[in-house]
């Protein structure tokens, strides 16, 4: 244990410092803590076996998996703060209808892809492994896109609808992927499980959002009986921490396996409570200051988790780079023609897109799902390369996204002089 406190002291502080090296040439905070993990992962330095410094090897990154279950709870209870009854009678309808059809454009580009890639190369991937990854391609990352915003404080249409969608994708994805996985599944095992494919998923969502949405009232409930800043500020970190741990509660009623996504738990908790709590926008500000060593360690840890062994197998950069082709002209080409069907403005048409390229935690958990299919190995390669690649790029493209969009402002891009 001793170890493993040096271990994430030198994790965040060397993340600090680094993110200070990123502004001075231009690269967004969070590009510098995923460099930084990766530096201490255990592909590089934790290659040394020094004590305390990096991570030796897997087991001990998750060993930390706590970390990203409470960060990732805490984004979602912030991006749930967006949906304000002001802001959802203005984007709401508009919201949805990108959200959803974004996020099947780029589910359909892929699969059309992988397919082809397929039938041109069988031995390359599998049948079942490309609808897979199809399904998979559809989710979008919130928390690097919620950490540029934060950053450069970003604001404006683009900022609030963005924030809308990438929560909306969680729920899409969901659906999407647990009917390729299903259809995937009967390719290799020759039957369709009606319950896998349709029931399970709008049961997750559905408990998911009740769940969310009964925290969000206890929480207001609680807050009612406690004045003091610290308190609230206590009642709130409690109730985003027993959110994570309920949502990784999983129960079974006859023959429908039930669960609950993290996401979409924490989301709903935020949305619920910044619509009836009357001090929910300063105390969010508070907890926002709070929780920020958590975010920096999240992101350190997620570069940490990022594989480079896959880099030295051909057929994984193949696939991968493909996916990563059709997945980013899927999310860019959806997000312009569901845009201009919602009659956005040409700013949001054009910059969306490049917002929503961001991939990690969410397609991870359904690469590990997909683990059971016989190429379940390609798959969780193939995300893990193109994890790697949007993590790093990412944050850097959505920023730059932002600022055509005309919605950070050119202070914030400048370089903190130096002191003498």
């Amino acid at each position: 244990m001793q170890n493993l406190l040096l271990c994430i002291s030198i994790a965040l502080i060397a993340g600090l410092l680094m993110s200070r090296v990123a502004k001075r040439v231009g690269l967004p905070a969070v590009t510098a803590y995923l460099v930084t993990g990766l530096l201490l992962g255990p592909f590089i330095l934790g290659r040394l076996q020094l004590a305390g410094i990096g991570f030796h090897n897997m087991e001990e990154v998750a060993a930390l998996g706590i970390i990203p279950d409470a960060a990732l709870g805490f984004i979602a209870f912030t991006i749930g703060n967006e949906f304000r009854l002001a802001d959802l009678e203005k984007m709401g309808k508009q919201a949805v209808t990108v959200g959803i059809l974004q996020a099947v454009a780029a589910t359909a580009v892929v699969d059309a892809a992988m397919i082809g890639l397929h039938f041109l190369m069988p031995q390359a991937i599998s049948l079942p492994a490309a609808i897979t990854l199809g399904a998979i391609a559809a989710a979008t990352a919130p928390a690097a896109t919620l950490m540029v915003v934060r950053q450069y404080r970003a604001e404006g249409p683009l900022t609030r609808l963005l924030l809308m969608v990438v929560a909306i994708d969680d729920a899409v994805g969901l659906v999407l992927f647990s009917a390729s996985f299903g259809v995937a599944h009967a390719l290799e095992q020759g039957g369709v499980s009606i319950i896998t494919v349709a029931v399970e998923p709008v049961v997750e969502i559905v408990f998911s959002l009740l769940l969310g949405a009964g925290a969000g009232y206890v929480l207001d409930w609680s807050e009612r009986y406690f004045h003091s800043r610290g308190n609230r500020i206590s009642m709130s970190v409690a109730f985003v921490l027993l959110t994570v741990g309920l949502s990784k509660v999983e129960f079974d009623l006859g023959p429908v396996h039930c669960g609950f996504s993290l996401l979409l738990v924490c989301m709903m908790t935020g949305t619920i409570f910044c619509n009836i709590c009357q001090t929910s926008g300063a105390l969010m500000e508070r907890l926002d200051r709070w929780t920020t060593p958590l975010s920096i360690l999240f992101f350190v840890l997620s570069g940490a988790e990022l594989d480079l062994e896959i880099l030295s197998d051909p057929a994984v950069l193949l696939v991968g780079a493909v996916y990563i082709a059709a997945r980013s002209a899927g999310k860019i080409g959806g997000a312009y023609g569901s845009c201009a069907i919602t009659g956005c403005s040409p700013a949001i048409k054009k910059q969306l897109g490049i917002t929503l390229l961001p991939q990690a935690g969410v397609a991870l958990g359904m690469a590990i799902t997909a683990a059971s299919l016989t190429d379940g190995a390609m798959v969780r390669s193939v995300v893990l390369f193109s994890v790697l690649v949007y993590e790093l790029v990412g944050p850097t493209l959505t920023r730059n996204a932002l600022v055509a969009a005309g919605e950070i402002h050119p202070d914030e891009l400048k370089p903190e002089p130096a002191k003498a």
